[in-house]
């Protein structure tokens, strides 16, 4: 069936809630390919620390935007949008519905809607901030944050330097929040997005996580860390699971305390996602269901 308008079906949810299982037998049944929405999976580098889809699990069903680059390469939201909306007009050449799937609200963010335009940022603004993280510390430019922006506090990543450093420039540079660049209309895409987000009852998504890290301790996420520790300083890896592991090798904690910071931390990433997801209206929200549930709901929706 030829539709007048092709669907990207987002699955996203938060971290160790089954999004790749799930999005694997969906994709399976309705014969289509995904596009990974994940902004770590992309780095080739990166395997076990970031859940990566297993080779089986690559091979059952055609995935794109995962290990392609590396974490030597510059890459942000902006490039990914880029790459996935050209992707996407060749692969909606060959189907009416693709799967996007993946817990970066941000990359989902930009393909569905686009990456509004943010000023250029003088490189003493920059250098000035960095300089205060140094000497002030990260607490007191979150602080700051909050103060100028409490709308993008809620949602950003107070954990990750990066973050906080960016929206501190822009509104240094227009004395406007950072969030306000954030809230343009959207672009024209060639498709509708549906949105599709799994969850689980918190007790039982925080089971997951602790066994998850549990799992990938013991699949050797030590041994990737300590490889990619001389470079601990590159964006890519300023992730949870390697910068607690770097500090472990710096002497800050020992192995017990760095792998609990790893769930403690994991958990916390998991409420910002949830966060994140619940400013999409309209989204399907499936807890403990399985994708036939989701299958049989695309269908009453006589979407296929």
């Amino acid at each position: 069936m030829l539709l007048k308008r092709k669907i990207l079906l987002i699955i996203t949810g938060p971290t160790a809630v089954g999004k790749t299982d799930f999005a694997i037998e969906v994709a399976q049944a309705l014969g289509t390919e995904i596009i990974s929405a994940d902004s770590r999976q992309i780095y080739r580098e990166m395997y076990i620390g970031t859940a990566r889809p297993t080779d089986d699990q690559l091979q059952k069903v055609p995935h794109h935007m995962v290990a392609c680059r590396s974490i030597h390469e510059y890459y942000n939201a902006s490039l990914y949008e880029e790459e996935v909306i050209a992707l996407l007009q060749k692969l909606f050449q060959q189907y009416d519905i693709v799967v996007l799937t993946g817990g970066s609200g941000l990359y989902i963010d930009a393909v569905c809607y686009g990456i509004d335009d943010l000023p250029t940022i003088d490189p003493a603004v920059r250098q000035h901030l960095a300089a205060r993280l140094q000497t002030e510390g990260l607490a007191a430019l979150q602080a700051e944050l909050q103060q100028v922006d409490p709308v993008y506090y809620q949602t950003a990543d107070l954990a990750n330097p990066k973050r906080v450093l960016k929206a501190l420039e822009v509104y240094t540079m227009t004395h406007r929040p950072y969030s306000s660049f954030l809230t343009r209309m959207p672009k024209k895409r060639m498709f509708d997005p549906i949105f599709v987000v799994l969850d689980l009852p918190r007790h039982e998504l925080h089971q997951r996580i602790d066994t998850r890290v549990g799992q990938m301790i013991k699949a050797g996420l030590i041994v990737e860390a300590q490889t990619l520790y001389p470079f601990r300083n590159l964006n890519a890896l300023n992730t949870v699971g390697y910068k607690e592991l770097f500090e472990y090798f710096d002497g800050k904690y020992d192995l017990e305390q760095a792998i609990a910071l790893i769930k403690r931390n994991t958990r916390r990433y998991a409420r910002r996602q949830l966060t994140w997801f619940r400013k999409y209206e309209n989204a399907l929200w499936l807890q403990s269901q399985p994708p036939a549930n989701l299958l049989h709901w695309i269908e009453q929706q006589r979407i296929i």
